[in-house]
């Protein structure tokens, strides 16, 4: 199966991942890191997998786009910090992805 093929919030598996499409060429996995499937890529769509039950697919996807956006700024965060801060920098990180599960 193909990417445009599936609907938007639709889960499917690519390279061993399971995603969440999010745009007619993105994709947002399981983790919260976006990513480009390319139109040539056969996908496994998850059908038979119940998705999370009262909450809207477009909540969903807002909240791995929030989680990818706080990993870039975390990931700067952290080349900027000194040795002392990155330790405090992990910590609130773990702090803020649990607040937002």
């Amino acid at each position: 199966m193909k990417l445009q093929q599936l609907p938007m919030g639709a889960r499917f598996e690519y390279e061993g991942l399971v995603y969440v499409k999010t745009g007619p060429l993105t994709a947002v996995s399981e983790t919260g890191v976006q990513r480009i499937i390319p139109r040539y890529a056969s996908l496994r769509a998850l059908l038979d997998v119940p998705v999370e039950s009262g909450v809207p697919i477009k909540e969903r996807i807002e909240a791995a786009r929030v989680r990818v956006a706080f990993d870039r700024y975390y990931e700067i965060s952290q080349r900027l910090a000194d040795e002392s801060g990155r330790a405090e920098l992990a910590l609130a990180r773990l702090s803020f992805l649990e607040a937002i599960k």
